[in-house]
């Protein structure tokens, strides 16, 4: 063999070397892909994913499915460029930079803990919506969730105390309590009644000033519900808040007699606030993609995802515009009855 010979081929292998290493690189990338379903109405490893005591239920049919979003990467388990490259190529796949889903200085734990907390969070949010759609009473408190080192707060407050007044004013949502506190000038005093082991008590407590020069006292606040039953949600690993709507939806298909879909197999996403409105998610290209995997013909929608997701609907799949619970159940109503013009998602 000559010597150019010889040297074009030493030199082709290791371009291709290099070319294999180089595609094992990790890349700070993250891939999302279509994850598991399941149905509200169902149940997960033989345990229904929702159990209602202390008030009648009603047997159901079909499917209310909640969709999910699988991911590959992040701190710690960067995927390598060779699996970014195959995500980049397959339409049902979406590649990410990772900071999209990790913030800086976020670890992936941090990120668990924060779907888990959402996830909690989201399961109350949806049962206080369905019981508001329903009109069945339940009262509510504002709760202490926690504190933060080195502010007036913290090691005078804790968590689980409920704000029954500030200043006097009554507590009764996070914004009143967080615009009595900000009438006040920093270093001044404000007065809070809590209520903390069944008992009431007074805490005084100075404002100081945050970056911006708001009036604080350090306390994070969260909404504690009181509803007149039970209502446990159970799906084991799925974290986040974007199953609220199908869980207020699989709630109050249990609560009431016929099954709301009439036994058809629908699916959807979307987040919910306690009075019924229904809020954007991520991922809704691979949330389509697995709800027709699972025989979903409905789709849920999220009006403002409606853009995004008619670039991407599976065959057989039917998209259906949803603003509030209320209109998820009015065009539940349609599906079952097969009567009424189901709102589409337009690109408007």
């Amino acid at each position: 063999m000559s010597r150019r010979a010889l040297t074009l081929m030493v030199a082709g292998f290791l371009t291709l070397a290099l070319g294999v290493v180089g595609t094992l690189v990790p890349v700070p990338y993250v891939v999302l892909s279509p994850g598991p379903t399941e149905n509200t109405i169902g149940e997960v490893k033989g345990k229904p994913v929702i159990s209602i005591t202390g008030r009648e239920t009603y047997p159901t049919e079909g499917g209310l499915r909640l969709v999910t979003v699988a991911y590959q990467g992040g701190p710690g388990s960067r995927i390598d460029l060779f699996t970014a490259l195959r995500g980049w190529l397959d339409p049902t796949i979406a590649v990410v930079p990772e900071e999209t889903i990790f913030p800086p200085a976020t670890t992936a734990e941090q990120v668990e803990e924060q779907n888990t907390q959402e996830m909690t969070n989201s399961q109350d949010d949806a049962t206080a919506a369905a019981l508001t759609e329903l009109k069945i009473p339940f009262t509510s408190v504002i709760t202490v969730a926690g504190t933060e080192k080195g502010l007036p707060a913290h090691g005078k407050f804790t968590q689980g105390d409920e704000i029954v007044s500030v200043d006097g004013v009554p507590g009764t949502d996070r914004e009143t309590i967080s615009g009595t506190v900000r009438k006040h000038k920093a270093g001044e005093q404000v007065t809070f009644v809590v209520k903390r082991g069944g008992k009431e008590m007074t805490l005084t407590v100075p404002t100081a000033a945050a970056k911006d020069g708001t009036p604080i006292v350090g306390i994070t606040m969260a909404i504690t519900y009181r509803f007149p039953f039970s209502v446990n949600i159970n799906v084991g690993d799925v974290g986040g808040p974007s199953a609220g709507m199908m869980f207020s939806l699989g709630i109050m298909d249990k609560l009431t007699p016929g099954a709301m879909t009439g036994g058809k197999s629908v699916a959807g996403t979307g987040t919910i606030t306690p009075d019924g409105e229904v809020g954007p998610i991520g991922g809704i290209q691979q949330k389509m993609v697995g709800a027709r995997k699972a025989g979903a013909t409905f789709f849920l929608t999220p009006a403002k995802n409606c853009a995004e997701a008619l670039g991407a609907v599976p065959d057989g799949l039917r998209l259906v515009k949803v603003e509030t619970l209320h209109g998820a159940v009015q065009a539940l109503d349609a599906v079952r009855t097969g009567s009424g013009a189901l709102p589409a998602c337009s690109a408007g």
